[in-house]
């Protein structure tokens, strides 16, 4: 015989993997700690002022005519 599948519990548990699912891609996301927020924008920071240290011609710096 066929085993009996009650389906209201079974919708609700496919519901619950699935909210599981995007709970895990939420958590990889946006789960990051303060200072790992932190780090991350310093790190992006420096990165932008070490580029804009190399440029060769800057808007402040009156040119040559």
């Amino acid at each position: 015989m066929a085993e009996i599948v009650n389906l209201r519990r079974a919708r609700k548990q496919k519901a619950r993997t699935e909210a599981g699912k995007q709970a895990e891609q939420n958590r990889i996301a946006f789960g990051r700690s303060k200072a790992e927020r932190n780090l991350t924008e310093a790190e992006r920071a420096k990165a932008e002022r070490h580029i804009e240290g190399h440029r060769l011609s800057r808007d402040d710096a009156p040119e040559k005519a």
